[in-house]
């Protein structure tokens, strides 16, 4: 359950009935691409069992690949993952610089102003090198999470008796609607993590139901954090549910989602540097052998999310725009693609047709969820 959770309520605003139904479908279609994902991790030995033979969503992607280009297909998904986590990154810059504008009103500064004193607070992500500390800002951020998820659906519950099923739209515009699309999805991306999630699982046989249950309850609390918010306040929702609370509940709620969102910082900004930096220095994760290149590649990121942040302010349409890219290709067009290029010997005709119609779902989710969020991010500078 990801900070972006309080863009669901706007999506809802912009979908209607059919937002509500989004994010069921989004839930199941997610929860199969993982699976088919983690199949193209094995491969049948001589005896007929299951062994893992790749390790990372590269190595998949250099399987598929490998008679055009043994590299080529692990540089996509380098390329497509780096994104998906800078974008990630400037949602936070951009979330953090709207939190402190809507908390401080009467202080005279722009919300880009406000991105800027955000991240001077990230700077030390600079010198993050190890795992182990991005961890344990992951737990306080989990903690902190729960409590502002609480804090806003106990004040929901609070205005129930002005709820009505009236505020949902049953014309929809069309644009919106894809706009609303790609914040889903992005609110439901984790393809990119369960390769290595399942590597380290104790009993790798229970990744398939673990990934029932819990695609099943982040439906479950979506949808009814989602419905809760959007029913109190109707038209009136804005992009961060959070901006429509009380003052006297906004500006403690907002200090906490800072809190979170810059906890959140770390872990996306930690896993695209090392990326970029285990390609550099040719696959070597534990030790950097220059830390010199370490700390530029580290603070040429840092800056770019910054720049970045000044230039894209609008944080529905920006994770409108992620979701649609980079979202729906690492969480269903390559996935399928994989799935058929792998295992299309051993697939039933309707395994196949599966994959063939999440690939065409994806594609035109994605394609069209690109044009109307860059016409509205275009609409806005205008």
């Amino acid at each position: 359950q990801g900070i972006f959770v309080l863009g669901l309520p706007y999506a809802l605003l912009h979908s209607g009935y059919s937002g509500l139904l989004l994010i069921v479908l989004a839930a199941a279609l997610c929860c199969y691409t993982g699976k088919i994902l983690i199949v193209c991790l094995y491969e049948e030995n001589e005896e007929g069992q299951l062994v893992r033979v790749r390790d990372t969503y590269e190595d998949i992607a250099n399987a598929c690949c490998k008679k055009l280009s043994p590299k080529l297909g692990g540089i996509v998904v380098n390329v497509t993952q780096v994104v998906e986590l800078i974008m990630t990154c400037i949602l936070y810059l951009v979330f953090s610089g709207n939190l402190l504008s809507h908390s401080f009103p009467y202080v005279a500064l722009t919300e880009k102003t406000w991105s800027v004193i955000a991240f001077v607070t990230l700077l030390p992500c600079v010198f993050i090198s190890a795992l182990k500390i991005v961890s344990k800002l992951s737990q306080l951020c989990s903690l902190v999470h729960f409590v502002i998820i609480l804090v806003v659906m106990t004040y929901c519950l609070t205005q129930i008796h002005q709820w009505s099923w009236a505020k949902f739209r049953l014309s929809i515009e069309f644009e919106d609607f894809l706009v609303s699309v790609g914040v889903i999805i992005f609110s439901y991306t984790s393809q990119i993590f369960l390769p290595t999630l399942e590597g380290n699982m104790k009993n790798p046989g229970e990744f398939r139901c673990m990934l029932n249950w819990t695609h099943f309850f982040a439906c479950v609390l979506k949808t009814t954090f989602a419905l809760t918010a959007f029913l109190t306040w109707g038209e009136e929702t804005k992009e961060v549910i959070t901006d429509n609370l009380p003052s006297f509940l906004k500006t403690l709620v907002n200090l906490c989602l800072l809190t979170k969102a810059l906890l959140s910082y770390p872990l996306p900004f930690f896993a695209a540097t090392e990326i970029v930096y285990s390609c550099i220095s040719k696959g070597n994760h534990s030790n950097y052998r220059s830390p010199l290149l370490s700390l530029g590649v580290r603070g040429s990121f840092l800056l770019l999310t910054l720049l970045m942040a000044m230039f894209t302010p609008h944080f529905a349409l920006l994770m409108g725009l992620s979701g649609s890219v980079t979202g729906a290709a690492m969480t269903f067009l390559l996935p399928s693609l994989f799935h058929l290029k792998l295992k299309w010997k051993k697939l039933s005709f309707l395994e196949k047709c599966a994959d063939i119609s999440v690939f065409i779902l994806g594609f035109l989710c994605s394609l069209a969820g690109i044009v109307c969020s860059i016409k509205g991010l275009l609409e806005v500078f205008g």
